[in-house]
């Protein structure tokens, strides 16, 4: 099974959990990853450097469009940072996340 890891950026810890939360319920993801982080990048011109908090949720592929278009909904960040990367893993763990969702 192909499987994928999102790779979320947020502004804070609560903002993290409550999209994690969502994606959960939906049954979008089965597991989510919740990791402080400094970020420095260009914004407006200048470069910023602030704290982060990086949701990394773990699903089917399948569900990358559903996991866009739901975090978008929610997300506080005007362009949201949401990245895919193909993964794969040990087959009891792909098992599990597939009889998850």
């Amino acid at each position: 099974m192909t499987f994928i890891f999102v790779y979320i950026t947020n502004p804070n810890k609560k903002v993290a959990r409550k999209i994690a939360l969502h994606l959960l319920k939906k049954r979008l993801v089965a597991c989510a990853n919740i990791f402080p982080i400094e970020a420095s990048y260009w914004w407006k011109g200048k470069i910023e450097n602030t704290k982060e908090v990086v949701l990394i949720v773990k699903t089917r592929k399948e569900n990358f469009n559903k996991i866009k278009n739901e975090i978008k909904k929610i997300h506080p960040y005007s362009i949201p940072c949401i990245i895919r990367f193909n993964v794969e893993a040990n087959k009891d763990y792909e098992k599990w996340i597939r009889e998850t969702i």
